[in-house]
């Protein structure tokens, strides 16, 4: 992600449809697992932090980020040590460190995604869970994925293949994010039609009610995940196993 990108998510995240929904999910797939309540907890690559109140109510959490711009502003928020680190190689935890690691719109960020993988699946307890999401087909990329310095978009089968390879079971993967999947498609397609730097910002915290609708339509998904699986979505969501 661009650096100047930074300040506008730490400012939105909080409060941003997308954000709040997501969270929304996240926090219901998590009070499914019941983990005990010194569960540690690692959230990879998290950000400027919008995730680690949310995270922290179910153990003893410890936050990780790259970006050091990121990381100050994950660190200001007060709620866990945050770490510098960096996928896959520069990790400075021990194997079978935690019982929960959250790598939540990261993997498409790095180079090798599947050396990533190998890495967490390690940092897990046997028993251990691992959550994912990541932005879905790769016909849906656009000035968002480049603003965001995103390497590729995931179908299904790949993103499952990915957590199998690192030697974690799938204990569902699903396409989420899938009532607003035709409007999203939409406009992606839009886009494609503009010319450059006229695409808009898709950041941009639209007008109250309509926040709150499109977070209450995303989240409501939640019910459904891990129950039954979504044949499409702007994003995939997998909870993984280590044996």
């Amino acid at each position: 992600m661009h650096e100047s990108l930074y300040p506008q998510m730490r400012e939105l995240e909080d409060r941003h449809w997308w954000f709040t929904g997501r969270r929304r999910i996240v926090a219901g797939v998590i009070q499914r697992l019941h983990l005990p309540a010194q569960a540690r907890i690692l959230d990879a690559g998290c950000g400027t932090g919008g995730n680690l109140p949310m995270l922290a109510g179910f153990g003893e959490l410890t936050g990780a980020e790259f970006a050091a711009e990121a990381a100050a502003l994950a660190r200001a928020r007060g709620v866990c040590e945050v770490m510098r680190a960096s996928l896959p190689n520069e990790m400075p935890f021990t194997a079978m460190q935690f019982q929960l690691v959250t790598l939540l719109d990261v993997l498409e960020h790095i180079d090798d995604d599947r050396a990533s993988l190998q890495t967490l699946a390690n940092l897990l307890i046997p028993g251990g869970h691992l959550l994912i999401t990541v932005p879905a087909f790769p016909f849906l990329w656009g000035p968002h994925d480049e603003n965001h310095h995103h390497k590729r978009r995931y179908r299904a089968a790949g993103l499952r293949a990915l957590i199998t390879e690192a030697g974690l079971d799938v204990q569902w993967l699903s396409y989420y994010n899938s009532s607003l999947f035709p409007a999203v498609a939409a406009v992606r397609l839009l886009h494609r039609l503009l010319p450059a730097g006229e695409a808009g910002n898709e950041l941009a915290l639209p007008p109250a009610p309509i926040n709150v609708l499109l977070e209450n339509l995303f989240a409501a998904e939640g019910h459904l995940l891990g129950r039954l699986t979504l044949p499409f979505g702007v994003s995939l969501i997998a909870l993984a196993r280590k044996p």
